[in-house]
């Protein structure tokens, strides 16, 4: 019994000691923006460099955030969609209660405050 415990023991340490080497190899991987396009049975993979990716119209700035907190309820231009945290609400510019509503949240467009869980007014 005890001889089989000491196994499965060492077998353990040895397992956690190869995924620890294999780890520190693939954190050590460098992306060379090189693929491998495979070719037909005779010839060897020839290396393709990947395609930048496409920039679409929708794509966002990184530096422009999908919202932004209100200045004393008031939301900038730039992010016209004022929410209520509270209620789980937001107001598109021209509803019914969008010029009453003190927001905590300022969104770009209402599809951004979709994605965060808030859902449109009913009015």
């Amino acid at each position: 019994m005890r001889r089989g415990t000491k196994r499965i023991l060492g077998l353990g340490v040895l397992a956690a000691a190869g995924y620890a080497v294999w780890r520190a190899l693939e954190a050590r991987k460098v992306d060379t923006g090189v693929t491998w396009q495979q070719q037909p049975f005779p010839y060897p993979p020839e290396p393709r460099e990947r395609a930048a990716p496409a920039i679409t119209p929708d794509a966002t700035d990184a530096t422009d955030p999908a919202w932004v907190d209100a200045d004393e309820g008031a939301c900038p231009v730039s992010h016209p969609v004022k929410a209520k945290l509270t209620s789980g609400i937001f107001h598109e510019p021209g509803s019914a209660n969008y010029e009453r509503t003190n927001a905590d949240r300022c969104y770009r467009s209402p599809a951004d405050a979709e994605a965060d869980g808030l859902r449109a007014s009913k009015v």
